[in-house]
């Protein structure tokens, strides 16, 4: 687990394990990335259980495609750029 405080006071966390092939885990990976600002997610990229891969974009949930671990997190880390480019 790795975890930062941005200097705006946000906290950045990603999360990866390595565990069995399964419907959900097709790729053998649980993950869980998350941008939470003010105690609140604002971005996160996960694979809860049964949900299969999907991100959260503020209150909104849509399926994501998982290509691998370092399409992951440059996808991630894109979309965290932008969201932090919008804040105060």
């Amino acid at each position: 687990m790795t975890r930062l405080k941005t200097n705006i006071g946000g906290i950045i966390e990603t999360k990866i394990w390595s565990v069995p092939k399964s419907k959900d885990k097709p790729h053998g990976y649980k993950y869980s990335l998350v941008y939470i600002r003010r105690g609140s997610r604002v971005l996160g990229y996960d694979n809860a259980e049964t949900k299969g891969d999907h991100r959260h974009y503020g209150d909104k949930e849509l399926p994501y495609r998982f290509q691998g671990i370092d399409k992951l997190f440059e996808d991630f880390y894109r979309d965290l750029r932008e969201v932090m480019s919008n804040e105060d």
